[in-house]
């Protein structure tokens, strides 16, 4: 996305604020981004979010008594290592950035983590976004940026030659499917290289199918949780999918990060394109016109007759800022979060980034923006859903999330059966 907006950044990592004081490049020793007086940022923002987090940064020196806040920014792999290191050895950053769900709880676990005080106004958010970030009562981070729930793109001009509009079940997009098939088109895109692209359809359908009670069991680690039957519905409905023709020839060679995917859909090639909210922004910047003009998106179909729930979503919930247990500079740390996140300033500005911030009572400003139509579509969606599950492969443990990337690959290239998908997971360590 020519790095502007991504999944796993949701937007971030780059250079560094004037005032703040940063690693040279990526180079990293533990504890050597510490400030002798002032409370330490991780992030890995790039692009403009890392812009307008530089800006909170200067502004906040500037009004603020005492010791300077810095900002640090790391490339988004090497990010989570240096991270864990940092925890280990007592010298993390004061704040740092996280997605909440499996992998934030893992630090609060270990006593790494500290809550976040009261000081800090947490019931702004949306509910269904701090759930990820609240454990036994207790909330662990703040959000930082847009809420980006996965949703499908499509091509309005394809779907008005054909006679199609949004499906809106499992059989319209069948429908669809078989129509946009039928005139030598590609359906749906698919970038299925990266293997989180496929999960974004187990997740929903799982969902639609069974409800939120067959992920949770996995998360709680029931013994045979993925032998559910909506796990193996969900499986099957794939592979109804493929075998229908849905996605590219040779979608498993198809790369999300260099944004093949989205230029199938703007290019007119593909109707559709199931993917986070961060895309939209790689639709204004590779196609500008397009996205302007040409440019549609619905919530992932309801599943007639299906017990699960037609109101949930699914995505990247945010990102959020923690706080380091073993932080030195606690008030500097606390007061960032209470005076510059989310305040009036950092919110207009990731509005006019065309993000929603999970925040109550910002609809009248959406509305003014320019992207008002995508901005209110994304907030609705996300303020009035049943539940809000976070990206499977982060809420899980890393060791399970990867077996399930490797086994959505099988279930794609249909090399293995829904009943095997499901004994395969089953048969993964606990941890």
């Amino acid at each position: 996305m020519a790095r502007e907006l991504s999944r796993r950044r949701l937007l971030s990592a780059g250079s560094a604020a004037s005032l703040a004081l940063l690693l040279p490049g990526c180079g990293f020793g533990v504890g050597s981004s510490r400030l002798s007086a002032g409370a330490a940022i991780w992030d890995i923002s790039t692009g403009s979010e890392q812009k307008l987090l530089e800006d909170v940064v200067r502004r906040f020196n500037r009004r603020a008594d005492g010791a300077p806040v810095a900002a640090q920014f790391f490339q988004n792999d090497p990010y989570k290592n240096r991270l864990r290191t940092s925890m280990i050895s007592g010298t993390p950053p004061e704040v740092f950035y996280n997605w909440g769900g499996g992998q934030l709880k893992a630090f609060v676990d270990a006593g790494e983590a500290a809550a976040i005080p009261p000081s800090v106004a947490t019931d702004r958010y949306f509910p269904s976004v701090m759930e990820a970030v609240t454990f036994d009562g207790r909330v662990y981070s703040v959000p930082k940026s847009g809420t980006a729930p996965k949703v499908f793109f499509y091509n309005k001009d394809l779907f008005a030659e054909h006679g199609l509009s949004p499906p809106e079940s499992w059989s319209d997009l069948l429908e669809v499917v078989g129509v946009l098939s039928g005139a030598g088109l590609t359906p749906i895109s698919l970038a299925g290289q990266n293997l989180w692209t496929n999960m974004m359809y187990l997740e929903y359908l799982v969902n639609r199918v069974g409800g939120r009670e067959p992920f949770r069991a996995v998360v709680a680690g029931e013994s045979g949780a993925w032998s559910h039957p909506a796990f193996r519905q969900a499986v099957a409905m794939i592979q109804e999918l493929v075998d229908a023709g849905a996605f590219p020839d040779g979608f498993a060679a198809l790369d999300a990060d260099t944004n093949q995917d989205t230029q199938l859909v703007y290019s007119g090639q593909a109707g559709m394109l199931l993917q986070g909210a961060w895309n939209y922004q790689r639709f204004v910047t590779d196609a500008p016109d397009f996205a302007g003009d040409s440019l549609g998106w619905f919530p992932f179909p309801a599943v007639e007759g299906a017990g699960g729930d037609a109101g949930a979503v699914a995505g990247n919930l945010t990102n959020f800022y923690a706080l380091s247990s073993a932080s030195r500079n606690r008030d500097r740390a606390v007061a960032f979060l209470e005076e510059a996140v989310m305040n009036e300033y950092m919110v207009d500005r990731l509005i006019d980034l065309g993000l929603a911030p999970p925040v109550e009572g910002i609809e009248d400003r959406l509305a003014r923006s320019d992207r008002s139509e995508w901005l209110l579509f994304i907030y609705r969606l996300v303020r009035g859903a049943s539940y809000f599950d976070l990206s499977w492969d982060q809420a899980l443990p890393p060791e399970v999330a990867q077996e399930l990337l490797t086994n959505l690959g099988r279930v794609f290239a249909r090399s293995i059966t829904p009943d095997q998908f499901a004994q395969n997971m089953n048969r993964i360590p606990k941890r």
